[in-house]
Parts: C-alpha cells; structure tokens; sequence
C-alpha cells in the first residue's frame, strides 16, 4: 500500500485515479510515500525518509525545494499543459481589457447609479473616455511557446492578430501554426509589438525581463501581459513607464504593492488556473505522474530529474537515483552481477548532476543487493519495486 499525503484540497477527479486497494490518501498521513500539493509552501518542511515524491497539481514549483529534494532522492513532478487553456483564455481576456478600458468603464458605471431615468443620457455622454483599440490587425509578440505561449498565439491568429514568437529553446520538429512568425531576436521583436505576452519561467536569466531598458525599445502604446511570474517584469520600472506615458497598460495575475491601484495597470489575483476544468486536468496529471513513478519506477514531467521510462520486464525492478559522474553505471551494474542477479534491460538517463537509473533484473533482488548498490559513492536513492 502506497500512502499519499494531500497538502493541499485535490480535485476528485485526481484522487479518483489511486485504486484504493494499492493506493491511501489523505490530509493527516504520516511518512507519506508520496506528497500531493498546489499551492502549500513546502520550503520550510521536513521531508520524511518515507518520501519517493511530490506531484505539483501546477505548472510552477516555486513553494517546493526542488534542488533538495533531489538531493535527497525525491523527484518532484510538474503538471505542464493542464491548465494551459485556462490561463490562456485570460490572457486573451487581458489584452481585450487592457485595450477597450472595460474595468475603468465599469467602475465608472457604478458612480452614476443615482441619476435614475438620466442614466442612458450620461452613458452616452461619458462613454468616449473608454475608447480604445481593436486587437484585430495587432501585432502580437508571444515571449516563450511552451505549452500556454503557443495556446494564446494560435487564439491570437483566429483573432485577426499578426504574431510573432520568441523561443531561443524551441524544438527543431516543433510544429507551430502557420502563421506564426518566430523571432529570438528581442531587440527586434520590442518595436514592433503593440501587445506583448510573457510565457517563460523564472530564472535569473528571465527575471526583469521587462524594465526600464526593454520598455525603451517598445512602443509607448505596447500593452503588457504577464501571466506567467511576477519578478518577470520590474514593478517599479513599469510603474514609471506608465507614469511617463512609454506604456499604455499592464496587465498582470502577480499584484503587489508597487502596481495596485497604479493607472494603468490592470491587477489580477492570481487567476490564471482558477477554473474548475484546469484544477481537474492538474490533479488527474499529476496523480496519473505518481502511480507510474511509485508502481514502476517511470519519470515524466519531472523538474528536477531526467525522463525516462521502460516497459516491465523480468521479475523484479531496481531504481537507483545517482549522481551523474564517470564509471556510475558500470560500478551499479558490476555490483548487481556480481551478486549473482542477471540484467535483463536498462536505462539511464541523466539531467545536469542528477542521474537516473531503471535495471529490470530476471530474478529476485535482495536486500543485500540493494544495500550494497546504496554503498556505492553517489548513489542517492535505491528502490526495489517487485
């Protein structure tokens, strides 16, 4: 029986995917094999020897320890693509918002509710201060065609949108819509875009992205959207570029302090995977990514560890997390033959420092195999899955 911990309310449909008789879940589970969260910050946990792995029902990983949990031998699992079509329809809500003032409209409209019968008259009279442009016939530049990115750049096109993409990271056999135009040159992409979308995680390469310096080479009347993080874009510099008339809106799921109420910026809490169909595609992901890793010993969607998947064979299945350096392989596999287990198939694959390892063996292993293959210098995390 494989125990799994819930930090956080999962979606039935996920939980619906554990067969109870192999599978327990619950909030109040203790030295859980496996952990199930969304939103729970988990940096300030003690993770307990029991545990295999996490599932994030999200894209974003940013409340879990990635780099120690692989240290420690727990792979960490990501939902991509779950709740990209959640997050791409606000997106499309953003840059229809950002352009026809809709939210100032409707504050505006709650102001004149005392006017009674001379309300149509002051409707007509005040509507040209919310005047704004069509999307359709707009360039767009999306900044990263992942899963989301390419989402909102197809939605774009049918619109009437002209798009360009930028993806240094893009595979060579992607398939993108025709239509879309790639870039991977920002100093380009900036001047001609009238919206601009971020879709690229956070890293320090990515982080202010957006700021004084790449406002400058825009339009003053581009109009942001950011739903990916906040720290993509400096708050401060998009302030003052609103304030000094070098940019028409922003559009943001990330407030804080610095943007709300800025005129300007159009602030979001967060919304961008709060609908019952992503929270339903996330948790069913991400429990589907726990019963092939916990059964079997297969990875994939992991953040912090290699892909690698083969099909049962033989009679029993070791797993070995390791770290990646000369002569690991050969070492594990010497150590398994010499104990007298014949290797029927292998697999290693690796992921910067980090290696992974599936041997499918033709008899039992024991526990002494296990130990001895622990005892080799870098190996993080045995298992023997019978």
């Amino acid at each position: 029986m494989y125990n799994i911990k819930l930090l956080n309310k999962i979606s039935n449909v996920g939980l619906a995917k554990f067969d109870t008789k192999e599978f327990a879940y619950a909030d109040d589970i203790e030295n859980p094999d496996a952990i199930m969260v969304r939103s729970a910050s988990m940096h300030d946990m003690t993770m307990p020897e029991s545990l295999l792995a996490i599932a994030r029902a999200g894209a974003g990983t940013n409340n879990i320890p990635v780099a120690d949990c692989a240290n420690q031998g727990i792979v960490v699992f990501n939902t991509p693509g779950a709740n990209a079509n959640a997050v791409k329809e606000l997106v499309i809500l953003g840059m229809l918002l950002s352009s026809r003032k809709v939210t100032k409209a409707i504050d505006w409209c709650k102001t004149i509710k005392d006017e009674g019968d001379n309300v149509g008259k002051t409707v007509e009279k005040g509507k040209s201060a919310f005047a704004g442009p069509e999307i359709k016939g707009k360039t767009l530049a999306v900044i990263g065609l992942g899963a989301i990115g390419r989402l909102v750049a197809e939605a774009a096109l049918d619109l009437g949108m002209d798009v360009i993409g930028y993806d240094p990271f893009l595979p060579e056999d992607a398939v993108l819509k025709k239509g879309i135009i790639v870039n991977n040159n920002l100093d380009e992409i900036f001047p001609q875009a009238d919206y601009i979308t971020i879709h690229v995680p956070l890293t320090p390469d990515t982080k202010y992205m957006i700021n004084r310096e790449t406002i400058d080479k825009m339009k003053d009347t581009v109009r942001i959207m950011n739903f990916a993080r906040g720290d993509l874009a400096c708050s401060a510099d998009v302030v003052e570029a609103l304030d000094d008339g070098r940019m028409a809106c922003y559009v943001t799921d990330f407030p804080d302090a610095t943007l709300i109420g800025v005129d300007g910026v159009i602030a979001i809490p967060h919304l961008g995977a709060s609908t019952p169909e992503s929270e339903e595609n996330c948790a069913a992901m991400g429990a589907q990514e726990l019963i092939d890793y916990l059964r079997d010993g297969n990875i994939k969607n992991s953040v912090n560890m290699p892909t690698v998947f083969m099909a049962r064979g033989g009679v029993a299945r070791v797993t070995v997390i390791h770290k990646n350096q000369p002569n690991m392989i050969a070492t594990i596999t010497d150590t398994i033959s010499k104990d007298g287990v014949n290797i029927g198939s292998f697999e290693d694959k690796s992921r910067g420092d980090i290696a992974y390892s599936i041997i499918d063996c033709d008899s039992e292993v024991s526990d002494a195999v296990a130990k001895d293959i622990e005892s080799i210098d870098g190996v993080i995390r045995v298992r023997v899955i019978k």
